[in-house]
């Protein structure tokens, strides 16, 4: 196996986030409890690579895979809760193809345990040709397929034994032959699921939905670094406050007031870590619009586990540093 085989172990969502390749990725938590996550990566010798996710609490993901990566993504256990993934849920007799570049919002109501692998999309296609004689091109949207049962057995059982040596061996000299035989299964097994097994369609309500969403992520994006309201948000989708509702509801499983609050409390997070001047608490609440302290505080504290004077007073060498193409994670 590579040398980048390793598992980390994360109580900060930022640095989860940040450490995951191949993609800009920011997770939110909604819910106040102290944040866990674990992230298995196995690198093989020849481009594919598999993940393997773990999450203690409910959160909003979103991921934009890159232009060099073909990826597809399972829940790795059968028995746990759907993923609400671009409006639909998705069960554990399903995998989702991600489409390079595209946004892709997953909701999570539980813990979750969850896995990819990835290929670059040249890679893909001619082990498809090799193996099927078909050709897998790249979509521009990312879709679901409900594959053959058998070959998602074999795929997870796969996954959790690549999962498995990287956790009891970290960053092992596997054997050549033994890492270049688990690979090939691995493609064989993420090829056979792309290709054997029914495509689920979104329909045209949750396309237009989508849309509506990566305008709303376009403007975030470029007001990385201010915080923003709900009238603001109907202007620069050109969507009315009642669309507005609906849509985040069914996509991020809450109301927009909310997830624009938790915007605002993640961004005040930033700036406190930031400790730029002579900034205060106070300061930097009101500025993203909290204006009783107090409550500011509590809240703070329940969704962060710290006070926002002890976040203020971390050492600048313990901030999060994000590796994501946004200065600010655009869903923050």
């Amino acid at each position: 196996m590579h040398q980048s085989t390793r598992v980390f172990e994360f109580t900060d969502p930022d640095h989860y986030a940040s450490s995951i390749r191949g993609a800009d990725i920011t997770v939110t938590p909604t819910v106040p409890r102290p944040f866990r996550a674990e992230l298995t990566r196995i690198g093989f010798p020849q481009q594919l690579s598999a993940s393997r996710f773990y999450q203690n609490s409910p959160t909003i993901r979103v991921t934009a895979m890159h232009s060099w990566m073909a990826a597809i993504g399972f829940l790795t256990e059968s028995n746990q809760p759907a993923m609400r993934l671009a409006g639909l849920d998705l069960s554990s007799d399903e995998i989702i193809v991600h489409a390079p570049e595209m946004s892709i919002h997953c909701r999570t109501s539980a813990e979750c345990r969850f896995g990819t692998i990835t290929l670059p999309p040249d890679d893909l296609a001619t082990t498809a040709r090799t193996l099927t004689g078909r050709d897998i091109l790249p979509h521009a949207d990312t879709y679901s397929i409900r594959p053959n049962p058998r070959h998602l057995a074999r795929l997870r059982q796969l996954h959790s034994a690549a999962g498995r040596l990287a956790a009891t061996v970290p960053r092992a000299d596997l054997h050549p032959e033994a890492a270049h035989a688990l690979e090939q299964a691995l493609r064989h097994a993420m090829i056979m699921c792309m290709t054997d097994g029914e495509r689920l369609e979104i329909g045209r309500k949750g396309r237009n939905h989508l849309l509506i969403l990566s305008k709303l992520e376009e403007f975030l994006a470029t007001n990385f670094d201010r915080p923003l309201y709900l009238s603001e948000i109907c202007a620069a989708t050109n969507a009315s406050e009642h669309t507005i509702r609906i849509c985040c509801n069914e996509r991020l499983g809450m109301g927009p007031v909310r997830y624009l609050w938790l915007r605002r409390m993640h961004l005040a997070r930033r700036a406190l870590l930031a400790n730029e001047g002579d900034a205060t608490v106070t300061s930097i609440a009101m500025a993203h619009g909290f204006w009783e302290l107090g409550r500011f505080s509590v809240s703070y504290r329940g969704l962060f586990g710290e006070t926002p004077l002890a976040t203020l007073r971390r050492p600048a060498e313990d901030a999060p540093v994000s590796r994501n193409s946004h200065p600010l994670p655009a869903f923050a």
